[in-house]
């Protein structure tokens, strides 16, 4: 084998690790590709929406741990989050954060009230009229220590539309899908740890309902 043949040889091999060890450390501490699988973020988000999502405006997390190395900041009422399902930790969900720790929560007749007021969020939205009654058998309001037996307890459709009034307790946040009504989140499995979280949703990059209907629309979008 020439000189030549082994130089031109290391270079790709050089080349190639160079772009290895970039693509980890940006998937690990920059951004992350995640693609809409469900109804749930409607109409904010479509099903077939690719998004990217910042991992590093709410931390710098130590790599294949969910401890955060160097906070920079947390998420706020209104973010659009990826995180780590509660209920299987191999699974990525995205919800619209509405409460942050400290924050009181209470649900009536599909109405949020966060901290006592009325939520106004505009991407919320209701697609089926029913409104499912309050269960006699849950309390008026949630103690800490009720919040395993309520939240790990019958799915029943009441929880959907009424919740008792809680207060997030610290390191924790409570998330829904703007789809209010075909949605499966805090209101059913209860709360999202702080290091759960992977990012925030910022872009939209490409959005297909099908490979001959791509959304040209929707590409370079902001999350909001």
């Amino acid at each position: 084998m020439s000189r030549d043949i082994v130089k031109s040889v290391r270079e790709t091999f050089e080349i190639l690790v160079v772009a290895l060890v970039l693509a980890f450390f940006i998937r690990t501490f920059v951004v992350q590709a995640f693609k809409i699988p469900s109804g749930s973020m409607l109409e904010t988000l479509q099903i077939g929406d690719h998004l990217l999502v910042s991992k590093f405006l709410y931390g710098i997390k130590l790599p294949f741990s969910d401890h955060v190395l160097i906070p920079i900041s947390d998420p706020q009422r209104g973010d659009v989050i990826v995180f780590k399902y509660p209920e299987n930790p191999d699974v990525d969900f995205i919800k619209r954060v509405v409460a942050v720790p400290g924050d009181t929560v209470e649900i009536r007749g599909k109405k949020l009230y966060v901290n006592g007021k009325l939520d106004k969020n505009p991407h919320a939205n209701h697609k089926d009229p029913t409104v499912y009654p309050k269960a006699a058998r849950f309390p008026d309001r949630l103690s800490p220590d009720q919040f395993d037996a309520y939240f790990n307890g019958s799915g029943h459709m009441s929880k959907r539309d009424n919740m008792p009034l809680l207060t997030v307790p610290k390191g924790k946040y409570f998330v829904m899908g703007d789809n209010r009504d075909g949605s499966h989140d805090s209101r059913f499995w209860g709360f999202v740890d702080r290091e759960a979280i992977i990012g925030k949703a910022i872009i939209i990059h490409w959005s297909w309902a099908s490979f001959t209907d791509v959304r040209w629309s929707r590409i370079g979008t902001l999350v909001k």
